[in-house]
């Protein structure tokens, strides 16, 4: 983690920037130094040093904003700047984002804390920020024309309200938002209750990330921001398989998951081996009447989930959208079936023109993951990943969930593959079936048919060769 000031004279730079809402003398004395993070990883959880302590959270592939201590005021400081997100290994994207990264950190209050929020605007155009889900005065909401004027270029305005409830929330601007969020600018935000809530558990571990997802063609870096459906990226926190970071925790931990969806459509996220129960979203904690088993739940657009399971079933588990296209990379869209296709004497008459042609799809497209084919210089493979046992053939939306029994309190290290017990994974059968037993009503339908066909049907697909009579 790297510091910058922006300012030099920073009392005087502080005084003419701040805009948004009056402050007191001690807090215009100087700004909080802005912290940057521009490493990948999943950072260790911020223990808070002042303050009232909660149990701080882990962001997936992301980190917590620092604060000050201003006389009882808990003051942050996010810049809104380009940055330069690595999606995965090998394939970056030119984003706009907060304090290095997209998304921006995860800031951490407690319930009753007084916020003081500076934002500076090193954007190439005009910009606000939206806090998403929180009870606070109108004019400090956050979208401009409406509730303030916009962040000019180079200019600092501060936000100030007292975090009134718990929760999971997140931030976003509301100012050329089509641009700025599809160019990755959001946050999370997590606001601890004070004290015991029968509605909010204890746990061990406390996951949060964001959905998002971008339009960036192969061998470019910068997103489609006109882009309304047709997304070829679909991510966790600006991050795609294999570059999402795995969920390390030890068996028997109360675990807390928190998602927010800002992307334009729902996901329907599933963890594998485990039930968990959705507690709350940014409406607050869910009465424990409203609460069932479930194994995936669907998260609209603008909508926050947090969901909480025990981890007693040791394993590597699939955790992941279940929309079977957010599961994958950059791919085109109007890619024809080519399955059942016979290539047979095509192929070699098309490399003599084309040496680097290759058969695409015709036994389905698993071969995907293991074509050693030329890419676009920046560009994911459409889907990647090796797990113990070959390819996992995955991207976009997925990771793992890691349980494991001697995964030590508070260590979040990834510990390797999981070893699985003589006796325990699928193999391969090699001697004889049995004759396999057969009900006698097998193959009939509830009713005869009053007019049985008289000889079966094959649906015979012809080719039209011109524009009459089709």
């Amino acid at each position: 983690m790297n510091r910058r000031n922006f300012f030099n004279g920073a009392a005087a730079t502080a005084m003419g920037a701040v805009a948004a809402a009056s402050v007191s003398r001690v807090a215009l004395a100087a700004l909080p130094e802005p912290v940057l993070q521009t490493s990948p990883a999943t950072m260790p959880p911020l223990v808070p040093g002042t303050g009232r302590p909660y149990n701080p959270v882990v962001t997936l592939n992301g980190w917590t904003l620092p604060w000050r201590m201003n006389q009882g005021v808990k003051e942050f400081h996010l810049v809104a700047e380009p940055v330069v997100r690595e999606m995965a290994p090998g394939f970056k994207a030119n984003m706009w984002g907060y304090n290095g990264q997209s998304p921006g950190p995860t800031i951490e209050v407690v319930e009753g804390d007084r916020v003081r929020l500076f934002v500076t605007n090193k954007l190439p155009e005009h910009t606000s920020v939206h806090w998403h889900g929180q009870r606070l005065p109108n004019g400090m909401d956050g979208v401009s024309g409406l509730n303030q004027a916009p962040i000019p270029v180079g200019k600092t305005f501060v936000y100030e309200f007292v975090a009134r409830r718990p929760g999971t929330f997140m931030y976003h601007p509301h100012a050329d938002e089509m641009t700025q969020m599809a160019m990755g600018m959001m946050g999370f935000w997590v606001t601890h209750p004070k004290a015991k809530n029968p509605l909010i558990a204890e746990v061990d571990r406390d996951f949060c990330f964001l959905l998002n997802a971008y339009d960036i063609d192969p061998g470019s870096m910068t997103p489609k921001t006109m882009t309304m459906l047709d997304f070829n990226l679909w991510s966790w926190n600006s991050r795609i398989f294999p570059g999402i970071d795995t969920l390390n925790v030890r068996k028997m931990d109360k675990v807390r998951i928190r998602v927010g969806n800002l992307t334009m459509t729902n996901h329907p996220i599933h963890l594998h081996g485990h039930e968990f129960v959705v507690t709350g979203s940014d409406g607050g904690p869910w009465p424990l009447t409203a609460r069932v088993p479930e194994i995936t739940t669907d998260i609209a657009v603008g909508q926050m989930r947090q969901f909480e399971f025990l981890a007693d079933e040791e394993g590597d588990w699939a955790f992941h959208c279940h929309k079977s296209h957010h599961t994958m990379n950059a791919m085109g869209h109007n890619v024809p079936t080519m399955i059942g296709v016979d290539h047979r004497g095509l192929v070699g008459k098309l490399q003599k023109a084309m040496p680097d042609y290759m058969v695409m799809g015709e036994r389905g497209m698993a071969d995907m993951g293991e074509m050693e084919m030329p890419l676009p210089d920046n560009t994911a493979p459409m889907m990647t990943g090796t797990g113990p046992y070959g390819g996992v053939e995955m991207g976009g939306m997925f990771s793992i969930l890691k349980v494991r029994k001697d995964q030590k309190p508070g260590d979040y290290k990834d510990p390797g593959w999981y070893r699985q017990p003589p006796g325990t994974r699928a193999f391969e059968w090699t001697g004889a079936l049995p004759e396999p037993a057969r009900f006698q009503v097998e193959g009939k339908g509830s009713m005869p048919l009053a007019q049985p066909p008289h000889h079966d049907t094959q649906v015979q697909v012809r080719k039209p060769t011109g524009h009459m009579n089709h």
